[in-house]
């Protein structure tokens, strides 16, 4: 069973990284926004098996986990890029 819930939530931290960046709301490149997402997904999942933290199901980790580190990590580091460049 955590088998498939692994992939469930790397397919569907592939999508949120992939919608986020449709939507605009980052500004990174589907590649980027994608591979952010699954690091953010593993991260989560890893802390859900190893110390039992989890918001509830492992799609809803895969979301929440997903989202924050696009919404966080990578506009910050996007904008300092956009900043030098000018």
């Amino acid at each position: 069973m955590g088998f498939f819930a692994f992939f469930g939530s790397l397919m569907i931290g592939g999508v949120v990284g992939w919608a986020f960046e449709r939507w605009g709301i980052t500004h990174n490149g589907v590649v980027p926004s994608v591979l952010i997402a699954l690091g953010a997904v593993i991260v989560v999942f890893m802390a859900r098996v190893m110390f039992h933290l989890s918001f509830g199901s492992p799609g809803l980790d895969a979301i929440i986990g997903a989202a924050a580190a696009l919404v966080l990590i990578p506009t910050e580091w996007a904008q300092r890029r956009r900043n030098r460049r000018r």
